[in-house]
């Protein structure tokens, strides 16, 4: 009894260190991949047959078809991925993950030469863990350090699994064991134990590493080992499921996919395997199961059931929305799926496309403003407070969100993306509130009829450019994180400034002169001050973004140290002042 204690307890530390290493592979292959993972699921998943071979890369990447599907329902869910697109994505992830039965296959090695030798476990995995430590210990490089990581948990993964191997051979003596195998070659028996097990642990390839550790034991036979693997398939849709909690009805819909791909599968596989199986007996289902006939078993299971149903991807989506039809109630769009927070990296991608559709919301705003002040249209000035109240939505949105992900384990470069997101927002928010206020401005010179001298309306033209202009180049800046334009939008916010005292100087003198009345001073002086923030909130996303990437000090001291040409750039932004002044200049005053 002492010994079976002992054992078990082996197993499960075996069981821990094992589950640990293929997490801490997946999440660290996940950190190297970075946001190109949504980019390359998203974007280039045209086609059902280019989505198939996107969901092998990215599974095979991370490691997990349950977090490829899991993300892929988020993608759906906040409209970033069709449900068409979603199918081929999911049917890859299938094939994806049977790399992980491959690599733990490596145990079954025989032979004695140097490359057998080498690629065995017991060499490779010390081997690669040494290797490791060291770029983990004594290197600075975050990506160095990320590779490090991998190969660790691979150590741990590789450790973890000769542990269980090692634990469970004594059950190979064991006749209530052997008992309890032989049951499992009954199809249906062993579907339900392999959906279960995978169920419980969430992991189709943590549960297919499992059933290669038994092997050890000898007590596992093919006809044992290939209806626990059918049922494995199934019991991985579990993760998928119970992500769809709160989703809209088309991430629904590719959750059942994923389902009714692998149960029409196991069923088909089933129905001709053990059918054939009546009339000309599978004489192979009697021999033992080493740990490569499991992975062979799992990636053939796999790649027959995808080729069969690749060309019914049709009816799969069909009886997503059979089961789930069309409702004439509108859903809401989710623009931060929460279900994307498991993979941080995609996540803080996702946060930055909502936070570029914020800029150009506020620009749109902008525009619409200042083209209120020529031609006052109703219309056009409700459209200026609807997009202020989209913005105070993202706001809103993002700020939640971007709290939950810093939270999580970032890059050092997702994370330098996730605290310039925080620091923007608020003034991208501000720029929409400016185009409120430019908008009323209109609309009081349409109601009290205020008509600008033309020396002014050249002048205010003059200073309208300049600022479309600047929120050109922040929004591009901004969306495409382009640093080299991010430095261009200093010269003009310092334009700017320079343009804002004129006007003012030039309407005072005109004031002086009795060519321009008191009250219209006021709107002026309103339309000023908000064209002069516009342009310092510009300012503050480039400097933010410069600062955060490449580490510099706090924002009035980067911008005293430019402006004193104390800095390497200090050169580029005067010559820079100098053309923007030159562009954007006022016709010489009349006497």
């Amino acid at each position: 009894m002492t010994m079976y204690l002992f054992k078990i307890i082996s197993l499960l530390g075996g069981l821990a260190l094992f589950l640990f290493g293929m997490d801490v592979m997946g999440k660290s292959l996940e950190r190297l991949a970075g946001g190109k993972l949504q980019t390359l699921l998203a974007k280039m998943s045209s086609t059902v047959f280019r989505g198939l071979l996107l969901g092998m890369a990215v599974t095979a990447v991370i490691q997990s078809s349950s977090a490829t599907t899991v993300m892929v329902v988020g993608f759906v869910n906040s409209g970033i991925m069709t449900l068409k697109q979603a199918i081929g994505v999911i049917m890859g992830s299938n094939i994806g993950t049977t790399i992980t039965s491959w690599i733990l296959s490596l145990s079954s090695l025989e032979g004695d030469s140097f490359i057998v030798q080498i690629f065995k476990p017991s060499t490779l995995a010390p081997l690669l863990g040494t290797i490791g430590i060291i770029l983990f210990m004594f290197t600075k490089s975050e990506k160095k350090q990320g590779i490090g990581t991998i190969l660790l948990g691979f150590l741990a993964l590789m450790t973890g699994m000769d542990m269980m191997s090692a634990s469970m051979e004594f059950l190979k003596d064991e006749a209530w064991f052997a008992k309890l195998m032989v049951s499992f070659s009954n199809p249906l028996l062993g579907i339900l134990a392999g959906a279960v097990l995978t169920g419980i642990i969430q992991s189709s390839s943590a549960s297919v590493g499992i059933l290669q550790g038994l092997c050890a034991t000898g007590t596992v036979t093919m006809g044992t080992a290939l209806p626990i693997i059918l049922g494995q398939n199934i019991g991985t849709c579990v993760t998928a499921m119970i992500s769809t909690v709160g989703a809209n009805r088309n991430a629904r819909r590719t959750a059942l996919v994923h389902l009714y791909f692998n149960i029409v599968g196991v069923a088909l596989f089933v129905i001709i395997f053990y059918g054939i199986g009546i009339f000309f007996p599978w004489h192979m289902l009697g021999d033992t199961a080493g740990a490569m006939d499991i992975a062979k078993i799992h990636t053939g299971f796999n790649v027959i059931t995808t080729l069969v149903l690749l060309p019914l991807h049709g009816v799969l989506e069909k009886l997503a929305y059979i089961t789930i039809p069309e409702d004439a109630k509108p859903e809401k769009e989710a623009l931060l799926d929460s279900r994307l927070l498991g993979t941080p990296a995609v996540a803080v991608q996702r946060a930055q496309e909502i936070a570029g559709r914020m800029a150009s919301t506020s620009r749109e705003a902008m525009d619409l403003a200042m083209g209120l002040t020529k031609s006052y249209d109703p219309a056009v000035m409700d459209k200026v407070h609807n997009l202020e109240e989209k913005t105070d939505k993202y706001q809103d949105a993002l700020g939640t969100y971007l709290v939950q992900l810093s939270s999580q384990h970032l890059s050092a470069h997702d994370n330098h993306c996730l605290n310039t997101l925080l620091y923007t927002i608020n003034d991208l928010e501000r720029i929409a509130d400016h185009a409120v206020s430019i908008a009323k401005a209109g609309k009081e010179m349409y109601e009290k009829k205020i008509n600008f001298s033309e020396s002014a309306k050249t002048e205010l033209g003059v200073l309208e450019r300049a600022v479309h202009d600047i929120l050109d180049h922040t929004t591009e800046a901004f969306i495409n994180q382009d640093l080299y334009m991010a430095t261009k939008i200093e010269p003009v916010e310092q334009v700017v400034d320079g343009l804002v005292r004129e006007v003012k100087s030039r309407h005072v003198r005109r004031l002086r002169g009795g060519q321009c009345s008191v009250n219209y001073g006021f709107v002026l002086d309103d339309m000023l001050t908000s064209y002069e923030r516009v342009a310092d909130h510009c300012s503050n996303i480039a400097v933010e973004m410069l600062q955060t990437a490449e580490g510099r000090m706090d924002a009035h001291g980067y911008l005293g140290a430019l402006k004193a040409g104390e800095l390497d750039e200090s050169a580029k932004y005067e010559e820079r002042f100098a053309e923007y002044k030159a562009r954007y200049i006022f016709p010489k005053e009349k006497d």
